[in-house]
């Protein structure tokens, strides 16, 4: 990772980054980022000197044939660890436990509060279950990470991106260990998620929109279909009207 994408991306793309000071040289923690592009988990990774882990989807990892090994192996060789996310649940508590794992031998554990990739570039309401659990069942500091302009680069539906610098601002760690073992208090699991939330908040310089990422989503896509909808019985109407 570090030879290979991370030393092309950065020759490429010429990231800078703030607040390198406020990574640990070892240890455990918890990086608490906002989720713009999917090379958020390439380019946080690259610009560090130590490994950082996320979770991926299992299938990245169990494809069949030549490409499925090698798409596993790339996967395997960025920091990503396959969790399976079959059923809602059982997913959310296989990245919990994940995090956990990674957090007790001692490592970095890179984790999106909002669950998906923003949308439309707003920072989007914290998912409570894993970020706090994770913190909050080890005792490990959160660190809030801000990926800025990475959605410009590759925007949805571009297969070449633009290169371009995006930047990387992190911040002072977060203490939470006041709460430690307080992880099942719904209320507690909300108050630290919202916390890292608005840190992340002030050192990305997003706007906070105060509902999940996607609920956003799906009224997004929902405002779309009514648009394509309302354009075809416009269309419609006219060639009922001319006939």
């Amino acid at each position: 990772m570090k030879f290979s994408i991370g030393g092309s991306l950065k020759l490429a793309f010429r990231p800078w980054v703030e607040g390198l000071e406020n990574i640990p040289a070892d240890g455990p923690a918890i990086l608490a980022s906002n989720h713009l592009s999917f090379s958020d988990s390439f380019f946080l990774p690259a610009v560090l000197d130590r490994k950082v882990t996320f979770i991926a989807k299992a299938e990245y990892f169990t494809s069949p044939g030549l490409k499925g090994k090698l798409t596993a192996a790339f996967f395997k060789g960025v920091g990503q660890l396959p969790v399976d996310r079959s059923g809602a649940r059982g997913a959310g508590e296989a990245a919990i436990k994940a995090g956990i794992e990674v957090i007790e031998k001692g490592g970095l554990f890179g984790i999106y509060p909002e669950g998906t990739r923003s949308p439309d570039g707003r920072l989007y309401r914290g998912k409570p279950g894993g970020l706090a659990r994770v913190a909050l069942a080890t005792g490990a500091p959160v660190i809030p990470v801000a990926m800025i302009d990475t959605e410009k680069i590759q925007p949805p539906g571009k297969v070449v991106p633009k290169l371009m610098r995006p930047g990387i601002r992190i911040g002072e760690p977060l203490d939470f260990t006041r709460y430690q073992g307080m992880e099942g208090d719904r209320f507690i699991l909300r108050s630290v998620t919202d916390e890292v939330m608005y840190e992340i908040m002030k050192l990305s310089g997003q706007e906070y929109v105060d509902i999940y990422a996607t609920a956003a989503k799906r009224q997004i896509a929902d405002a779309e279909k009514a648009a394509k909808e309302a354009v075809k019985a416009e269309i419609a109407a006219r060639e009922e009207s001319g006939a």
